[in-house]
């Protein structure tokens, strides 16, 4: 079975190299490149094509937010000091598939990479709608008129799908409320995420916030 090939993108060099040993050490995981920029890391991801990026969200140069926004189809495990916050916020809307801080547990670090490996997030749809009511003041205006375009791909049971979604439902209590099967509600998902060119459900929670499609303080 093929190794999974990783980035670290870190300004501290003592910081890369715990995080080396601890993913090399599981014997499934490799590093292909090391950056302590984002202009480093933009350059290294573009030439060895990882699986996943570990980014760091403060570095010269160009901090990790900017370099995640050049590098729009690669998984992205962002890296942080500073918990939830704006920084995360940022981040999401910029295409990370979730973050990490930087005093994580061993084995909760490895778990992480292997989910933004196989294509999911690590934060559930609720804790980044948690986060963007918290943070939602520093959030751009919706756009008048941007949802119904976006959207227009969507059938409306789809749509229903990705406003349930974007209140952080899971895919069981979406099921209940629409009174379907789990795996009608999976394959909702699948095509809303796939009509829209999002990565993940994440990425759907903040789409609906940027559109307009939920707003802060709406009950779930």
């Amino acid at each position: 079975m093929a190794k999974l090939r990783l980035l670290i993108a870190d300004d501290q060099p003592l910081m890369r190299a715990g995080f080396r040993a601890v993913l090399e050490a599981t014997g499934e995981m490799e590093i292909v490149a090391e950056a302590g920029d984002g202009l480093e890391a933009v350059s290294a991801a573009r030439a060895t094509k990882p699986d996943v990026i570990l980014m760091d969200v403060r570095m010269p140069n160009l901090d990790g937010i900017e370099a995640i926004k050049q590098l729009p189809n690669y998984r992205v495990l962002v890296l942080t000091t500073f918990g939830l916050d704006e920084y995360i916020v940022e981040a999401l809307r910029a295409g990370a598939s979730g973050f990490i801080t930087k005093d994580v547990p061993t084995a909760e670090l490895v778990r992480a990479v292997r989910v933004v490996a196989a294509g999911d997030a690590v934060m559930t749809p609720a804790v980044t709608r948690q986060l963007l009511d918290r943070v939602a003041r520093r959030l751009p205006t919706p756009v008048s008129g941007s949802a119904p375009g976006l959207l227009a791909e969507l059938t409306e049971r789809e749509r229903e799908v990705l406003e349930l979604l974007a209140r952080g439902m899971s895919n069981a209590e979406i099921a209940e409320a629409l009174v379907v099967g789990d795996a009608t509600v999976k394959t909702h998902v699948s095509n809303v995420l796939m009509k829209l060119g999002l990565r993940d459900r994440v990425q759907a929670v903040v789409l609906a916030y940027e559109i307009g499609l939920i707003r802060p303080g709406a009950s779930a």
